[in-house]
């Protein structure tokens, strides 16, 4: 409720208070709205009590009486009985009286659409999805919250459910491709789980024409009877004009892309660069001979570091960009970057957390200049324990600024040309590398997980269209760069934890109960076993690993080992690192490219200030930042199948090799060998058989002929169709092979 003039200041309305009646006072939250208020109304939790306790819908005027609220207090009171409907604790009849919707029998939750026309409510209370057929669709879009009552079971089994009310609508702008049909103009939307057409109002701007994407501002949400109406706000172009596809999947995932006015002017009045004044009070590494390595295209330099070797063992310096020093708490340039959560990267195109003369300049650690950084020092057994670290802010200056290439081709080739660029760097580089080895060996032994994937890269040509997409190959030098990393982040969350600080963790929980079992199910198919029982370690599957990795169905066995484990998050509650083997981990080295390492930096600069950082509710700021993180995912993963899409149109026809990269009830995804391109073998393409999806054994297996398609087979295709407008490749299979006559003869040993 929005009483902001009512809330809770210095020696307002106490005797108030003092002349509630006793009806009032019995509110079990009294002290609590108390301690907000200074005209506390009653809770909302008290409201509800009431209905229940009278047993029959109530009237806001009856509500009034029953709870005394005094003629001076009634709109306040109403406002509060409409936050309670709109946020569903409470709902009015066709009388217009409060119910309790729980005397109902409705469920809360969240739209969520499918493609195809149907959707799910996904319940607040975590109890099963619901149900919404296409009927029920028609009135709510994706994102929206709803309200609804079970009606039946669907033909599966699962709990079908009628929209009674929408609590919340979720789209108030929506991006689209305009379509002419029969004369009238509507806008299908990008976010394919918007099923809806949008119709275009008339009037307003130029007419766009069909073929155009716009952005469109919804005038009138859908009902039972009508489609959604939208005006147009924003043209952006042709479909097919360069860079469209990055332009769309800013506004179909609401990713800010605009720095506020505040935030630019804050920008500009910083300097161009560090500042006599500004090194006060920080300790002066710049004789240091610290090097920053990264790779070719990058621009935001967050860290640099040097190695020294001590005895037998060695010093590790890891700076990292003080980013705190500039974005200040509450700033504008602070409200921005926890908006954005990260920085986004697509091809050929960054998102910057913070703007271009934070991120690329005064930020960046850049050869050859000053730079303000926060260092982690640590001493480093010939072990690979970490025996002793200090944190202190400092002021560096980069003596030379590399890349992961650069770097393995003067290490492990001997390149004269790379040699010549590293120079007098070369010993300190050998450093490095003889303490990576320390590091691998001792993450060996911590049992971490190392999966092997590939990453590509997309090759553009200067019309801007993508020329080949090629493998990222990851050699030696980024992963001396990352166990640097690991180091000085773990280091962070030991300092914050032993001083009892609150701080965001990197949690990474392992595999819950249903996906262990149905990850040793499938194991159990090849013969072999996970360790660790009910609760298996990350050394387990470590060692599981590297029992099976010269096995020729090794890719398989690791794919289905990943996905049973769950997915990383930002979190105050420390439950550890499950991939990394760590029992405490934090995000301590990209400041400027993720807010919750700059809230580290806050919090270790507090802590060695005598001071505790606080920036609100730690938990709504790691779920946002988790959320952040994966609506970046999420577009840049539209627009790289996008930029896919149009790469192979012109290759209709023709025939590739590659393996099953999933297997799904509708089909298969194949990833191709040569140009690392997935796409969809529909079930009809599979033959003349029924074929029943197994998702324990990741297989589709025929009825009759006992074909069995499964995860990681090889298969021959051929292109049949590019869709740009849904991002879909359709494949054929050729002369299909895998599984040819595979019927079950008991369990396959491997």
């Amino acid at each position: 409720m929005n009483r902001t003039h009512n809330k809770k200041g210095p020696a307002k309305a106490s005797g108030r208070k003092q002349n509630l009646s006793a009806v009032r006072r019995a509110d079990p939250f009294y002290a609590r709205e108390c301690e907000r208020y200074d005209e506390p109304l009653p809770s909302r939790e008290y409201v509800v009590q009431t209905l229940a306790e009278h047993g029959r819908p109530m009237s806001a005027e009856q509500l009034a009486r029953a709870l005394d609220i005094r003629e001076d207090e009634a709109p306040f009171f109403e406002r509060r009985l409409r936050a309670m409907e709109r946020d569903g604790d409470l709902m009015r009849n066709r009388r217009d009286a409060y119910i309790i919707p729980d005397k109902l029998a409705l469920i809360r939750g969240k739209v969520e659409g499918h493609p195809d026309g149907f959707g799910f409510l996904i319940p607040d209370d975590g109890s099963p999805d619901v149900f919404l057929g296409p009927r029920q669709m028609r009135e709510v879009l994706h994102g929206d919250r709803a309200m609804v009552r079970i009606s039946g079971v669907d033909r599966r089994g699962r709990p079908e459910g009628q929209v009674v009310e929408v609590l919340e609508r979720a789209n108030a702008r929506v991006v689209g491709r305009v379509h002419e049909e029969h004369g009238v103009l509507v806008v299908i939307p990008e976010n394919r789980r918007i099923a809806q057409d949008i119709l275009l109002a008339p009037g307003g701007r130029k007419r766009p024409k069909a073929g155009e994407v716009v952005v469109l501002e919804l005038i009138e949400q859908p009902s039972r009877h009508t489609q959604p109406i939208g005006r147009v706000v924003e043209s952006l172009g042709r479909y097919a004009d360069p860079g469209m596809e990055v332009e769309i999947a800013l506004r179909k995932h609401e990713l800010p892309f605009e720095f506020s006015p505040e935030s630019k002017a804050q920008a500009r009045r910083l300097p161009p660069e560090v500042r006599k004044k500004d090194r006060a009070g920080r300790e002066d590494i710049r004789d240091l001979p610290l090097v920053t390595i990264d790779g070719e295209t990058a621009k935001d330099f967050d860290d640099a570091v040097y190695c020294q070797r001590e005895g037998r063992g060695y010093r590790l310096i890891v700076a990292i960009a003080d980013v705190s020093q500039y974005v200040e708490p509450g700033s504008p340039l602070d409200a921005d970057a926890l908006d954005r959560g990260n920085s986004v990267y697509f091809p050929r195109r960054v998102i910057p957390m913070l703007p271009e003369k934070l991120s690329n300049g005064l930020c960046s650690l850049n050869p050859q200049v000053d730079r303000l950084c926060m260092v982690c020092d640590m001493r480093i057994a010939p072990s690979g324990e970490i025996k002793q670290y200090r944190f202190y802010p400092a002021v560096m200056f980069s003596h030379a600024r590399l890349t992961y290439n650069q770097v393995a081709a003067a290490l492990y080739e001997q390149d004269p040309a790379a040699l010549d660029v590293v120079g007098a760097r070369l010993a300190d580089l050998h450093n490095l590398d003889s303490l990576f080895r320390v590091l691998l060996k001792a993450r060996a032994t911590r049992g971490a997980i190392d999966f092997e994937t590939t990453e590509t890269r997309m090759i553009f040509n200067d019309e801007g269209k993508i020329e080949r997409i090629v493998p990222e190959s990851r050699n030696d030098a980024h992963r001396v760069i990352e166990e640097c990393m690991l180091a000085a982040n773990v280091c962070a969350s030991d300092f914050l934890a032993k001083r009892e600080h609150p701080v965001l963790y990197r949690v990474h929980e392992g595999p819950s109960p249903d996906r262990l079992e149905k990850l040793r199910q499938f194991l159990g198919e090849f013969g072999l076993q996970l360790g660790g029982g009910d609760d298996p370690k990350a050394g387990d599957y470590a060692r599981l690993l590297d029992k099976i990795r010269h096995r020729p169905d090794a890719q398989l066995l690791q794919t289905v080992m990943l996905r049973s484990l769950r997915q990383a998050v930002y979190s105050p509650d420390n439950a550890g690192h499950f991939g990394l083997a760590y029992e405490a981990y934090t995000h301590f080295t990209s400041p400027i490219r993720r807010y919750p390492d700059l809230l580290v930096h806050r919090a270790i600069k507090a802590v060695l200030a005598g001071k505790q950082y606080q920036p609100g509710d730690w938990e709504e700021i790691g779920v946002h930042c988790s959320q952040t993180e994966r609506r970046a995912d999420e577009a840049s993963r539209d627009v790289e199948a996008w930029l896919k899409c149009f790469y192979m149109q012109d290759r209709v026809g023709e025939v590739f090799t590659g393996s099953v990269s999933s297997v799904v009830n509708f089909g298969l995804f194949v990833a191709l060998d040569d140009v690392f391109i997935e796409g969809l073998v529909h079930i009809s393409e599979l033959g003349e058989d029924y074929f029943q999806f197994d998702p324990a054994r990741h297989e589709l297996l025929g009825e009759r002929t006992g074909k069995r398609y499964r995860l990681s087979d090889r298969v021959t295709v051929q292109l049949m169709r590019v869709d740009l407008e849904t991002n879909k490749i359709d494949f054929r299979l050729v002369n299909p092979t895998a599984g040819e006559d595979r019927k079950q003869k008991g369990k396959r040993r491997g």
